[in-house]
């Protein structure tokens, strides 16, 4: 295994060891994004604020809960393919790497982008990513979109 493929087990470990399920094709995808329910999007890299900011702070937002219904990643630095479908689901926003996104019912209704993550705190992204999933990870009975 080379150094980079090394490097980038440890990426990807971060997240599928916490409860990120990962997704490595386009149907891998399309089955994760579409079902039913919360998907929890981490789109992962090798860049300094996806291992500063990003990673860190997902899983401390799944941990303090209420959790989605999935909590899945791609990882835009190895896994072209499942990247740019998933980013077919982002509707008006740019490809970005790190990201962000949460998903309900197949729609998005909380994305953070690169530009959002990079100069925030895992604290402070980890609370964003918090209240989304307190708004949108409730049975639907006690959401106020319905």
């Amino acid at each position: 295994m080379s150094g980079y493929d090394l490097l980038a087990r440890v990426m990807r470990d971060e997240l599928s060891k916490n409860g990120f399920a990962e997704l490595r094709t386009s149907d891998d995808v399309d089955a994760a994004l579409t079902a039913p329910g919360t998907v929890l999007v981490a789109v992962n890299s090798n860049c300094g604020c996806a291992g500063g900011t990003m990673r860190p702070a997902v899983v401390e937002a799944l941990r303090r809960g209420p959790a989605p219904d999935r909590a899945v990643t791609v990882f835009a630095s190895g896994d072209a393919e499942a990247t740019a479908r998933a980013r077919e689901y982002f509707t008006g926003y740019a490809p970005s790497s790190p990201a962000i996104a949460l998903l309900r019912d197949g729609a998005v209704v909380f994305m953070l982008e690169r530009h959002q993550i990079k100069p925030s705190t895992p604290e402070a992204v980890a609370d964003q990513v918090a209240s989304a999933l307190a708004e949108w990870a409730k049975p639907a009975a006690e959401r106020q979109d319905v």
